[in-house]
């Protein structure tokens, strides 16, 4: 399979090199030059996460320098389990957060290190990962690729707007990862590592990849827990299964959605955002604007400019038949707090800020079918706002609790990109 970008303007490339560069050169986001289609049928007799992501992701790795590697790559990236836990009112809680970093973003991250790592050679030069976050996704980045020979991470944050864990998880790492703090958004981060990927000259003296969600060794393994629980679901009940999403930069709804495209047994996306309405804006009626994001209690999805909308207009590109085909909810901080009180005073269940923001959602709707609301993250990450709420301290996993007993270092950055540069061309 060949893959394109969203802005037509790039020649098609293999997976090994859309993976590689991260970004398309004409600086759009590259996409399968066609959607395969599969059918459950097509997963027989496989029930591991990892055996269903290799069957689901097979088709885009045909033909590709890594199609040898997928099903070790698969075994790899998901050996850690994405349970559904179902509360007493029917609803599901896909639970994402049981790998390393305590966030959903580890499936990506790690599927994306098993990849580059086996796409190097001996005698490469070394190459620098770039990676905005907003929170979770530097920390699962940084926990893949640390101690990856020929390999260093430089991760991008907003100076605080990331929760005090969060924080100290990104700059724990060491070695060969790094961590700068911008004084800015999560958009002006974001902005930075794109004219970085597209500098070409900065990438003659340094070679550059992604592990934002703009990448598809982000974004591609990303469907295998979605397709993992519709599976299971249609296995057991015969039905579609329905996902509330908590939504950001829009990659992980764009991996379900994607999912959904292919032929899996996936009913309704619903998007689910904080005070930051671009998205809900659109899908009211409203033209697509890009704004400057705004500091939320969900900080992880404090996205004014969300990256993957390009890739959904791509997979949809009729304004109107996108608008019909989703609904986005906006929840502001009061709804979150409550919600997280109400959930455990009903369920007995602590549930991070951006889970909150999902189920406050789809409270909202009330709507018909099997729902499951994604749990992007351990709630222990964000303990300054949940354990107030609930009364009760949250304890974190052990791997947690590993990172956050080493010390942290990150170096203050201004939101400026010959800044940047700067610090990229540094040895």
């Amino acid at each position: 399979m060949r893959f394109v970008s969203t802005r037509g303007q790039a020649a098609p490339a293999t997976l090994s090199e859309a993976i590689a560069a991260g970004l398309a050169p004409d600086g759009g986001l590259y996409v399968p030059e066609s959607v395969p289609t599969l059918a459950p049928a097509d997963f027989e007799g496989k029930t591991t996460l990892a055996d269903i992501a290799a069957a689901l992701l097979r088709p885009f790795f045909e033909g590709g320098a890594l199609a040898a590697e997928l099903d070790a790559i698969c075994a790899q990236a998901f050996d850690f389990p994405a349970p559904m836990r179902w509360l007493d009112d029917g609803t599901g809680l896909l639970e994402l957060f049981h790998g390393p970093t305590a966030a959903f973003k580890d499936f990506g991250a790690r599927f994306l290190a098993a990849c580059l790592s086996r796409l190097r050679a001996d005698g490469d030069r070394p190459l620098t990962i770039i990676v905005a976050t907003s929170g979770d996704t530097g920390a699962a980045v940084g926990g893949a690729f640390h101690g990856l020979a020929g390999v260093r991470v430089v991760i991008l944050y907003p100076d605080g707007r990331v929760s005090p864990r969060q924080a100290h998880q990104l700059g724990a790492f060491g070695d060969n990862v790094r961590a700068l703090r911008v004084a800015g958004s999560f958009d002006d981060c974001q902005a930075l590592v794109k004219r970085a990927l597209n500098d070409a000259a900065l990438q003659a003296r340094v070679p550059l990849s992604s592990a934002n969600s703009i990448s598809l060794g982000r974004l591609l393994p990303q469907m295998g827990y979605y397709t993992h629980a519709a599976l299971a679901h249609w296995r057991e009940t015969g039905e579609v299964l329905n996902f509330a999403i908590p939504t950001g930069n829009l990659g992980n709804a764009l991996a379900c959605i994607l999912a959904r495209r292919i032929g899996l047994p996936i009913g309704e996306v619903l998007l689910a955002t904080n005070a930051n309405d671009v998205l809900p804006s659109f899908f009211d009626g409203g033209p697509y604007e890009p704004r400057a994001s705004v500091a939320t209690l969900a900080n992880a999805m404090d996205v004014g400019a969300p990256s993957n909308f390009e890739r959904l207009r791509w997979l949809v590109p009729d304004d109107g038949a996108l608008r019909e085909g989703f609904r986005a909810i906006a929840v502001g901080d009061a709804a979150i707090r409550d919600t997280i009180g109400e959930v455990w005073t009903r369920h007995g269940v602590a549930v991070c800020p951006h889970t909150a923001t999902a189920i406050h959602a789809l409270d909202s709707l009330a709507p018909d079918g099997t729902w499951a609301v994604v749990a992007t993250a351990y709630p222990a990450k964000f303990e300054s706002i949940v354990e107030p709420i609930i009364g009760e301290p949250v304890t974190p996993p052990p791997a947690l609790a590993a990172l956050l007993a080493r010390p942290a270092h990150a170096d203050p950055m201004p939101a400026d990109y010959a800044a940047f540069r700067a610090q990229l061309e540094a040895r």
